[in-house]
């Protein structure tokens, strides 16, 4: 399949009900609303195109900038391009899940995601938390740097209350992340959402909910998964 094909196909898929949802949960456009299990259907005749991948995310089009985060061969990826990739990832759904997932599997995950939560440019910050988040997700704890994560959550606390808003749901991401999938910090983890209370978010009118962190870890602890970690992020 070639860019030109894709994009026809994303366009007669798209919808407006599906757009005007996204919308509200801060996709940007362009893009046409199109159901993430119609992506998928795409994802499984493709499999893994490193090129195609680049191709469909430099389209700027943020079904195309998903669906090539599902197809991205992340082993291939190159500082570079992971690079280019967060500077665009401008709508949530790329920058908290499609090139955080793309960003984790790669080689540079843990080296960008400490570089990208420095940024003064809110998307990017967001990527770094999830990035981060991910490669705990990912990773064993022995390729893990613990003291660096256990500093992050100390950061965590003591920036999250004047983040913004996506950057609030990135941290309490990361926090259950490194609660749930580091077996070493998850006791760090609970402590740290315990000292930083109720979250105040602005959810821009939608009834999505920021999980509480505490709840979260001991579902995981409650079914004995604590430190089990994931094979892929990506779906």
């Amino acid at each position: 399949m070639t860019v030109s094909d894709i994009m026809n196909e994303l366009e007669a898929k798209g919808s407006d009900t599906i757009k005007n949802i996204l919308l509200k949960h801060g996709v940007k456009e362009p893009f046409f609303g199109v159901k993430i299990e119609y992506l998928k259907i795409i994802e499984k005749k493709i499999k893994k195109d490193y090129a195609l991948a680049l191709e469909l995310y430099a389209t700027g089009n943020a079904d195309a900038m998903y669906l090539a985060g599902l197809i991205a061969d992340d082993e291939k990826m190159t500082k570079e391009d992971l690079q280019t990739w967060v500077e665009m990832a401008e709508s949530n759904n790329i920058n908290t899940y499609a090139l955080p997932w793309v960003a984790a599997g790669s080689r540079y995950g843990f080296e960008m995601g400490l570089q990208w939560i420095d940024a003064k440019k809110e998307h990017i910050a967001v990527a770094g938390w999830a990035t981060l988040g991910g490669w705990a997700t990912l990773k064993t704890d022995s390729e893990l740097d613990i003291a660096v994560y256990k500093n992050l959550l100390t950061r965590v606390a003591n920036e999250i209350h004047t983040a913004g808003n996506r950057e609030k749901q990135a941290m309490n991401g990361f926090i259950i992340a490194v609660g749930t999938y580091i077996a070493e910090l998850s006791e760090d983890a609970v402590a740290t959402a315990n000292k930083i209370g109720i979250l105040s978010v602005d959810m821009n009118g939608t009834a999505c909910k920021v999980p509480l962190a505490t709840d979260y870890i001991k579902k995981a602890s409650d079914r004995g998964t604590i430190g089990k970690k994931k094979k892929k992020l990506k779906c």
